[in-house]
């Protein structure tokens, strides 16, 4: 009786300890980075954040690689030059501007206070987009022996742009640092005047795609569900890239496929996972450096949902939706702001349609006659991608930290598998 007094007394204990042990792992799971919720704490960055909302930008954060954004203040913002670029620039071209400051590299205080005099070159958002010449999409960042003042700018010799630091806004550890700077920085060789007078295309997306003659399941679609007119007035702001199966792409979609029995919203959902929110010419698609990509389904539904991820494999550029990988086969329509690729699958998002075996499995769709279409790979993960190594690299985590957030989900199950054999053996004790 003692025994069984004491275990039945203990027994609650243990079991919730456990189950506390259980569920730690479970919040180290990576989630979306939400930008504009961690900017709503700052009123003094309240224009900042509205300008990457407007341009889309937000919804370019992902929890796939730890970043540095670099704000500036309401009150530099309204000061010229910056006025000057707010006030001159159509979205697009905005869009880029506020991506060249986004770090591809977190900066804790402490590591910013160790970098060297001579500096150190780190990469940003703009650089990965192919858009920036040379290496011109990242940022010089000098640190002045004396009085510890950080400075930042363009690679460049004599750049006319720089900012300063000015304070540490937050920072997630690991994940995110925000940072105080005095001016918008703008890239080297960035032409103001050519943005500022670029004419509105004016693109009828669903005549292009009939016009290319392997396209009209895609047509269809676009054209009844009416979110061909949602693609068509993104085209005077950030710009699009819509990747379109071919008719052979939807021929060969695996009979437990019923795409065209979907309600109405998930249908717009799925269509809009194969638009992204900004001009990517075939050039830039082929040297991405991050490879993951929010699409306008991701805008819809939350940051970290609805991504694409893309990368150059075997001479091709290989998109990977998560259970289906496909691959571009031809360009159908290439000019700034509007990018029009064919691929060889429907894109089927994991989020609508699970992880189907028989879906990964789909038979491979037609190329282009003449072209020669590798089967696409996985594509790397952001830290193995080309592009991210870099002078600062050793600052962006600490050792065996990318190692241990991939080993959450496996410590997960061991430790859910303790929880289940110890409350066997007290049940048995008991």
């Amino acid at each position: 009786m003692a025994i069984s007094f004491t275990i039945s007394h203990i027994t609650p204990l243990v079991f919730f300890y456990l189950l506390l042990l259980s569920s730690s792992s479970k919040t180290t799971t990576a989630t979306a980075l939400n930008i504009t919720s961690i900017l709503s704490s700052f009123q003094n960055l309240s224009s900042f954040s509205s300008l990457l909302c407007s341009t889309s930008v937000a919804s370019d954060f992902t929890r796939s690689d730890p970043i540095t954004l670099l704000a500036v203040p309401n009150l530099y913002l309204s000061l010229s030059p910056s006025s000057d670029v707010t006030r001159r620039l159509p979205p697009s071209s905005l869009g880029d501007i506020l991506r060249y400051h986004i770090l591809l590299q977190y900066f804790s205080w402490t590591d910013l206070l160790q970098i060297p005099p001579s500096g150190v070159l780190v990469t940003t958002l703009l650089q990965t987009t192919g858009r920036a010449r040379s290496n011109f999409g990242a940022v010089n960042i000098t640190r002045n022996p004396l009085t510890n003042s950080i400075t930042i700018q363009s690679p460049a010799p004599y750049s006319p742009s720089n900012a300063t630091v000015l304070s540490l806004i937050k920072t997630l550890p690991y994940n995110i640092t925000i940072l105080a700077i005095n001016s918008l920085l703008v890239p080297y060789d960035f032409n103001l005047m050519a943005s500022e007078t670029r004419p509105p295309l004016g693109l009828n997306i669903t005549k292009a795609l009939i016009d290319g003659h392997n396209f009209n399941v895609a047509a269809s679609m676009l054209s009844a569900s009416g979110v061909v007119d949602e693609f068509e007035a993104d085209e005077g702001g950030a710009g699009i890239t819509l990747f379109v199966p071919t008719d052979g792409a939807f021929a060969d979609l695996p009979g437990n496929v019923k795409l065209q029995s979907l309600p109405a919203d998930k249908k717009s959902v799925v269509l809009k996972f194969h638009v992204l929110h900004s001009y990517y010419p075939l050039g830039s698609l082929e040297s991405i450096v991050n490879p993951v990509q929010p699409t306008l389904a991701t805008e819809d539904n939350g940051a970290g949902s609805f991504t694409l991820n893309i990368s150059r494999v075997n001479g091709s550029v290989a998109i990977d939706s998560g259970i289906v990988q496909a691959s571009v086969t031809q360009t159908v329509f290439d000019q700034n702001p509007v990018a029009i690729f064919g691929v060889s699958k429907v894109l089927l998002p994991r989020e609508i349609f699970g992880k189907d075996p028989t879906v990964v499995t789909a038979k491979p769709g037609n190329a282009v006659v003449g072209t020669t279409v590798p089967p696409p790979e996985i594509s790397p993960s952001p830290e193995n991608s080309p592009g991210l190594s870099g002078p600062a690299s050793h600052l962006s985590s600490p050792p065996g930290f990318r190692e241990e957030i991939k080993s959450d989900g496996q410590r997960y199950r061991v430790q859910s598998c303790i929880v289940a054999l110890c409350c066997i053996g007290l049940y048995l004790l008991v």
